[in-house]
């Protein structure tokens, strides 16, 4: 493989700093490109990462470009406002069209990546550059509002990333890291991106701009769509297969917000042979079987105990013809007293629920990842569980719970979670979700005696994130529902008290069930009103895939730690004070120097005081170069009360204990809904 530094000029002068890495005979045999543009910094933070990435790719028949979005890394140019901006479009734009233009090049483009990778696949696919011919999404989100890490289902969330992205934002380029007047203004002088994100708590243009979600048709690039059923990002998936025109082929398995080759947890896979077949087909015109394959594979996961430290998640490969699959028939589950989940209409009843600002915690932090025992959240919601199956239940798309409730107090989140229960009493997330509650229409904060009914004929509907699972005979299913899911979501202000309607038509779960066999008569939807079976036959068994290839490292770059995933430690008083934080670390040795970085994150809240909720995160990168040493500091602070939240951030870079530039900020944004 040839690596190869290259200056890739943009129409207003400025330049982006793109890594290139060719098959050994590219010069005298064109390839195609494949484009990964990220604000992660190419030749420090991602070298270790991009290297093993790029020299499987060569192997295969095709170029990498690795390109630094405008004002980061070691590209040109003023640090964009945020993300997904229309200049950082753009820029794409011009940079496809000179990859296509390059004489090591056919001329034909590929975008892919993980996370901002795919989301800026998607987005630049939308602008239709006459080079791009198809993209793969790993990962990667169509709605920047409701399905992002910002809002986490519309609520507000702040976690690592928040803290991470602007202080990586304050770097000055690697490998030289200067230290001149322009490049500090630029850098550390930047405006952290939270700042932004904050003052827009609600859904609207800002958010939509660069959303894929609601409108479908503008996609009419191929796109090979890649997630895990630990991810946060993965409801996209099943959306843009059903909505968009262009071809869409999926690849979901059991792994977190990981690229398949490297994930956790397992199984791993060589996902690399099916991205080349895609890349093939649409890049170089071969004919390679694929598209008359079906269009989804899927890992169907069976029951596994719950815990963070699995290795590997029980299942098998499927493959299926949709998502969910079109056999799939929708099964209504009622809750009732008693804790009941019930096939069948139970009595009218009401329930009551204390909002616990502090609950949640075992749920996880952003719907994405390997769990602990759910007891502990259950403890304070409301619990409905299934009698012990008779037979193995099977479940495959988005559940479905209509809530009908309300409360003494607005704002209020719900917030549902489905879960498996062994016979032995512990308890495996599956999936969940959240949603807002009304707001109070006569106040943007409301006062905390404001009852605000959410009745309405059908509830407040409430999707929860897409799924699979197998329930064991003997199982059961329970559905819990709450107001709280700290520190995933940011507390509603307000003590409150909800109080939950059941009973034939009010709050429900309504399951996606895959049949063992094709099923007889008609499928019942969620609605009330009947469908035809399809007559489609059952999911096929999948390809098998190869375990991942041996990693080529990068010559002279050594890495150790890791900065995730973070391991919590959580803490309640007996007085109603809850906290939980987590510390990580991680070092890289370069030919040039080490960057070690550790990053620390604490949340707080009292159950009688939510609104005082508090978060506290602090980042610390030291830049060991001969002859001097750069250590980068930043801590942030996000507090509130019943009408406002408040933002503190500082920055702070010494060369050698020498302070040479410090910025802070300080900034109230009014409460809107959480």
């Amino acid at each position: 493989m040839i690596t190869r530094p290259a200056q890739i000029p943009m129409p207003d002068g400025i330049s982006l700093a793109a890594t290139l890495y060719l098959p050994d005979d590219a010069d005298s045999a064109p390839v195609p490109a494949l484009l990964e543009y990220l604000p992660y910094r190419k030749d420090d933070a991602m070298l270790a990462r991009d290297y093993p990435l790029y020299a499987d790719m060569t192997q295969r028949g095709y170029a990498g470009a690795r390109v630094d979005i405008r004002g980061t890394g070691a590209s040109g140019g003023e640090l964009p406002a945020g993300e997904y901006t229309e200049a950082e479009q753009r820029d794409a734009e011009a940079v496809i069209g000179w990859l296509a233009a390059q004489p090591w090049c056919t001329g034909a483009v590929g975008m892919w990546g993980i996370s901002w990778g795919g989301f800026n696949a998607i987005q630049v696919a939308l602008r239709r550059p006459p080079a791009l011919k198809a993209i793969i999404a790993v990962d990667a989100s169509d709605d920047l509002f409701h399905d992002d890490v910002h809002y986490i289902d519309g609520l507000l969330h702040l976690d690592e990333y928040a803290l991470m992205i602007d202080h990586l934002n304050a770097l000055p380029p690697a490998p030289d890291f200067p230290l001149d007047e322009a490049t500090l203004r630029r850098r550390a002088d930047s405006e952290p991106w939270l700042l932004t994100w904050l003052g827009q708590q609600q859904d609207g243009p800002y958010w939509r701009r660069a959303s894929l979600r609601p409108d479908y048709s503008r996609l009419t690039v191929p796109a090979f769509l890649v997630g895990g059923w630990l991810d946060g990002y993965r409801d996209s998936i099943p959306r843009m297969l059903a909505a968009c025109p262009a071809p869409v082929r999926v690849l979901i398995g059991p792994w977190n917000h990981a690229f398949p080759h490297d994930a956790v947890p397992g199984p791993e896979i060589e996902w690399r042979e099916q991205a080349a077949r895609w890349w093939d087909h649409w890049l170089k015109g071969t004919d390679t079987g694929l598209m008359a394959e079906p269009p989804v594979t899927v890992y169907v996961r069976h029951w596994h105990q719950p815990g963070q430290e699995l290795a590997e998640v029980p299942g098998r490969w499927r493959a299926e013809d949709a998502l969910p699959p079109r056999r799939a028939r929708w099964q209504a589950w009622f809750c009732g007293p008693e804790r009941a989940l019930s096939a069948g209409p139970p009595p009218a009843a009401e329930q009551r629920l204390r909002y616990v600002p502090s609950a949640g915690a075992e749920a996880g932090h952003w719907w994405g990842e390997l769990t602990a025992d759910q007891r502990g959240a259950d403890a304070f919601s409301l619990l409905y569980d299934s009698p012990p199956l008779d037979a193995e239940l099977e479940i495959l798309g988005m559940p479905r719970v209509q809530i009908h409730g309300e409360a003494d107090a607005a704002p209020l989140h719900w917030f549902a979670r489905l879960s498996d229960v062994a016979p032995d009493g512990t308890v495996t997330l599956i999936t969940g979700a959240g949603r807002p509650g009304p707001p109070d229409p006569l106040r943007d904060t409301p006062a905390p005696d404001a009852a605000v009914s959410t009745a309405s004929a059908d509830g407040l509907p409430l999707e929860l994130h897409v799924t699979s699972w197998v329930f064991p005979r003997g199982h059961r299913i329970r559905l819990a529902i709450s107001n709280a899911m700290w520190p995933m979501i940011w507390p509603t202000p307000y003590p409150a008290t909800a109080t939950l309607r059941l009973g034939p038509a009010a709050t429900r779960l309504i399951l996606p069930v895959v049949p063992a066999a094709e099923p007889a008569g008609t499928a019942t939807e969620p609605s009330g009103t009947t469908a035809e079976p399809s007559g489609t036959p059952a999911g096929s068994a999948a390809p098998a895939f190869a375990a991942p290839a041996p990693a080529q490292p990068a010559p002279g770059v050594r890495s150790r730690g890791e900065i995730l995933p973070v391991r919590w430690t959580f803490q309640r008083d007996d007085a109603g004070q809850a906290s939980i934080w987590w510390r990580g670390g991680s070092g890289t040795e370069f030919p040039w120097g080490r960057v070690t970085d550790e990053e620390y994150l604490r949340y707080e809240v009292h159950d009688d005081r939510p609104a005082q909720a508090s978060a506290r995160g602090e980042a610390r990168t030291e830049i060991h170069l001969p002859g001097r040493l750069l250590v980068l500091t930043s801590v942030l602070d996000l507090s509130g009360d019943e009408t406002s939240l408040s933002y503190q951030f500082r920055r702070e870079l010494r060369r050698d204990g020498e302070l040479i530039r410090e910025r802070s900020w300080r900034r109230r944004f009014p409460r809107h809904g959480h």
